[in-house]
């Protein structure tokens, strides 16, 4: 697979976000990401947090999400949705073409030697009559 640079991929993200809220009425309210970014420090999402990752969650892109939408409010709607569409788009490529959990392992060519290991004949005897 060929990489692909940053403004591929956000006009791919785009084109997703695009037919996934069609309408301008599809898209967030300010109300929802407020309550996103209030979870975001709720007890639990810390403990899970702090077990997934080893640090406590951050939440400051919910706050700057949730002001975004604060500015938003004297656009159109359809102006709106195009520039939501637009940031959260940029988010979703810097996200995919940044580092990920994923990127501790490297792919194998070809299947391990010798495995799964072949046990001594006398170890393969007595398993055998266990019932």
């Amino acid at each position: 697979m060929m990489p692909v640079d940053f403004q591929t991929a956000v006009s791919q993200e785009e084109e997703y976000l695009r037919k996934l809220h069609p309408t301008a009425d599809d898209i967030p309210g300010c109300m929802s990401l407020l309550d996103g970014f209030f979870m975001c420090h709720v007890l639990n999402a810390q403990f899970k947090s702090l077990y997934r990752y080893g640090r406590m969650s951050e939440c400051g892109d919910k706050l700057e999400a949730f002001k975004f939408c604060l500015s938003l409010k004297s656009m159109h709607p359809e102006q709106k949705r195009d520039a939501w569409i637009r940031r959260r788009a940029e988010g979703l490529a810097a996200k995919r073409l940044g580092r990920s959990s994923e990127n501790v392992w490297e792919m194998r060519a070809g299947p391990l030697q010798n495995w799964p290991p072949t046990l001594p004949n006398d170890v393969a005897q007595s398993t055998e009559s266990i019932p």
